[in-house]
Parts: C-alpha cells; sequence; structure tokens
C-alpha cells in the first residue's frame, strides 16, 4: 500500500467513505471492450468489405488488425495494461471462418469455438451482437422491418442463431452472455408511411426471440436510436418502441450514450428504464454533435452514467459495454484509454460520500449537498485509482503507453 493511497484513505474515511469497499466493488464490475475497435469494423467475413447500413469508421492510422489472429494479438496487449474485470464483446462478422464461409443466416457455434476458446483462456466473459449490416440483404436501407417477407425471413434466422450462439458462450463460460439487437432499419427522408415497418419490426422480433434459452447464459438486449447515417430522418426502433418492447416482452433495454440527441442527459435515463424494464445495457461511447463514437474520456457525461448506475444501486441490473471506434489513432490505445477512463468514472462514482448526500437531500439542507458534490471533485481520487492498477498488475498512470508504443514499433508497424 502506497503512501499517497493511505493518505487517500484516511481522506475519503472522514466523509464516511471506504476506499476499499470502492475498490473491491470496482474489481467485481465488468466492463465488455468491443472487438470492432480493433479493425474499424471489418470482421473477418468479408476481407476488405465496405460499411454499409449506417456504420462508418474514420480515420486510417496504420497497423489495424487484417486476422482474426492479429485481433486477438492486439485484445491480449490492450488487457495486459486495463485492470479489473474485463469481458469481449463480439459481432457476428467476426466469426471464426477458416473453414469456410457462412452467410449470416448459416453460422453455427462451431464458427465461434475458438473464441470461446480464447476466452476461456484469459477467464473472460463473452457478449454478442448479430450483424444486419454490410450486407446485399441490408442494401435497402430495411432488415427485420423489410417489405420484403423474404430478407425478413433471413434476418430473423440471422437472429436466432445469434442467440444460440450467445447461449452457447454463455453455458460454456460460466458467465451470462448479453445479445444485444441493433438494425439500422429506416429512412434518409421523409417517410409517408411510418406504422408498417414498426409493426413488421414487432413482429420480426418476436419470430427472433420465440425460442426459450436458459436465462442463466444468455439475456436478450434491444437498441434504441435517434438517427443514423442513411436513417436521417426516420429510425424503426426509435426509442419510445424499443422501450415499449422491452417492457412488454421483459427484455434488457439497451441505452448507447450516442444515440440521442446532444443535449439529452442517458444518465438520467436510467432510473426510469430501471423502473420498469428487468435489466439495462450501456454502450458507453462519446457522441460530437452526432452518433460519431469516439474514445470514451473521464468527463461530466461519462461520470454522470456510472454516478446513477452507483447511487440508485443499480449496478446489479446493468451490462457495461464501450461502443467506439476511433481509426485515426492507434486502436491498442484507444481501447485502453476508453476502458480505463469508463472504469476511472466509475470509481469516482464509488467514492462519493453518498451516505452525507442523501442525509443533505432528504433534510433539504440542498446548500450543504452542493457543497459536497463539488469538494468531492477535488479528492484524492487519483491515488485511489493508481492503487487499483498496483493491485490488478497493470502499468500506474501514463506508464502503460510506453508499453503500446512498443508494441506499436515490433508489431503494428510490420503490418
Amino acid at each position: 500500500m502506497s503512501s499517497s493511497y493511505s493518505l487517500a484513505k484516511e481522506t475519503y474515511a472522514q466523509l464516511g467513505v471506504d476506499t476499499e469497499a470502492a475498490l473491491q466493488t470496482l474489481g467485481q464490475t465488468a466492463i465488455s471492450l468491443h472487438c470492432w475497435q480493433g479493425d474499424d469494423v471489418g470482421g473477418f467475413e468479408n476481407t476488405g468489405g465496405s460499411l454499409t447500413g449506417g456504420i462508418q469508421a474514420t480515420g486510417n492510422y496504420p497497423g489495424k488488425a487484417r486476422t482474426i489472429e492479429e485481433l486477438r494479438a492486439d485484445l491480449d496487449a490492450a488487457l495486459a495494461l486495463i485492470p479489473g474485470s474485463r469481458r469481449l464483446n463480439l459481432h457476428a462478422i467476426y466469426g471464426d471462418f477458416s473453414s469456410g464461409k457462412a452467410d449470416r443466416n448459416q453460422i453455427e457455434v462451431s464458427h465461434f469455438q475458438s473464441w470461446i476458446d480464447w476466452a476461456k483462456e484469459r477467464s473472460l466473459g463473452l457478449d454478442f451482437n448479430p450483424s444486419y449490416f454490410s450486407h446485399p440483404l441490408s442494401a435497402s436501407g430495411y432488415t427485420l422491418s423489410s417489405p420484403d417477407a423474404g430478407i425478413r425471413a433471413f434476418w430473423i434466422e440471422h437472429g436466432r442463431r445469434c442467440r444460440r450462439i450467445s447461449a452457447e458462450f454463455g453455458r460454456q463460460l460460466g458467465k451470462p452472455s448479453v445479445m444485444n439487437v441493433w438494425i439500422p432499419d429506416g429512412s434518409k427522408d421523409l417517410p409517408v408511411d411510418r406504422k408498417s415497418p414498426r409493426e413488421r419490426l414487432e413482429a420480426s422480433l418476436d419470430a427472433l426471440f420465440s425460442e426459450q434459452l436458459n436465462t442463466r447464459h444468455h439475456v436478450d438486449a434491444v437498441e434504441c436510436k435517434l438517427f443514423g447515417i442513411g436513417s436521417e430522418s426516420y429510425v424503426v426502433g426509435s426509442h419510445e418502441f424499443y422501450m415499449g418492447y422491452a417492457v412488454s416482452r421483459k427484455k434488457a433495454l439497451c441505452l448507447d450514450a450516442g444515440h440521442f440527441h446532444p443535449t439529452e442527459s442517458l444518465a438520467d435515463k436510467i432510473s426510469s428504464t430501471l423502473q420498469f424494464v428487468p435489466e439495462l445495457l450501456l454502450h458507453v461511447s462519446r457522441g460530437v454533435r452526432w452518433d460519431s463514437d469516439h474514445v470514451v474520456l473521464f468527463d461530466d457525461a461519462t461520470r454522470a452514467i456510472m454516478e446513477e448506475l452507483v447511487r440508485g444501486g443499480f449496478l446489479s441490473r446493468t451490462h457495461i459495454g464501450l461502443d467506439f471506434f476511433d481509426a485515426s489513432i492507434n486502436r491498442i490505445a484507444a481501447w485502453v484509454i476508453g476502458t480505463r477512463n469508463a472504469q476511472k468514472s466509475l470509481l469516482a462514482a464509488l467514492l462519493e460520500p453518498i451516505a452525507q448526500l442523501r442525509d443533505a437531500e432528504n433534510s433539504g439542507d440542498y446548500a450543504t449537498r452542493l457543497a459536497l458534490l463539488e469538494e468531492a471533485k477535488t479528492l484524492p481520487l487519483g491515488a485511489v485509482w493508481d492503487e487499483f492498477c498496483e493491485r490488478n498488475g497493470t502499468p500506474v498512470g501514463p506508464a502503460w503507453i510506453k508499453e503500446v508504443k512498443a508494441y506499436e514499433a515490433s508489431v503494428l508497424s510490420k503490418r
């Protein structure tokens, strides 16, 4: 235990905050890293294929992963620099197709068994996502809500197979897998009929989710969006649609930090949503003017999300994942920066003098509440974070940057 941490521990204790309890909770709260940061959402289904369907990665920094082996090596490099409990979030296009390509409605557990084995060796859990983009049958802009019954049937089958794969992740790894359904369906310009696509989407989702799976192995989630690239005027799966669907079908609702208007607070939606849905999936990202998926910062928006989870006692009902992809900087550094910032934000929330804050609020002493909130901002959080990194055998402070630079020089620059 460092002297700086000892002093920080005493400082927090004076406000009734147990830093050891905070460190324990932080260590037990898994952050799910998103595989698609490592290769700009390319996947291994079609080498060199372009992104379509509301997905766009900007930048061309050298050294992106081109194969499943390179992506796993890059993930290992990132995981070595991130303390605490981690998971990996996979998209369906990241299957192991070394034995031959399989279309989206043909994928099986065998295409992901090598990922399961890889995760098991590292004691990681896996999460999953069907891939409803960058495919000939998503070119119209409509998948599960398409007016073409054949297209809907194709994508329903894709979702069904993904659920079985997700459940197998959970069964083999002993940690439930969260499978999130996001589709790009919508219209660039104003539609005349907003109702029919939503009726078709509701029916498609019911068909997709019809098979009963073991909830100890698998969790279903649905993700809403305000607008997307190519669906600026109308998104079939709006917040209201998926909120209603999640409530009525008892599904987890996915809230993405970049999927709302820039002036909306995702943090404010958490307690309202969890009043009516069983679980929440968070995609922690950073939209800049639009859903641009910038690397997560230790900023007010991210801290507010984590504060709400802690203040409301929602951590046990919330799955935290990351969803950004920046191709303009070192991709491993992006993983490390974003994940560590999400963890720092959670630690800051866990170190709030919540008992005193609640007492002040409940007694109507709002001046004391405001004063404590402001004073907490300059408490020695950094010393507690450094202690967490030290205990988890990861670099303290900016020391990890040297390791990323060394990996770039020895591995990434040679690609």
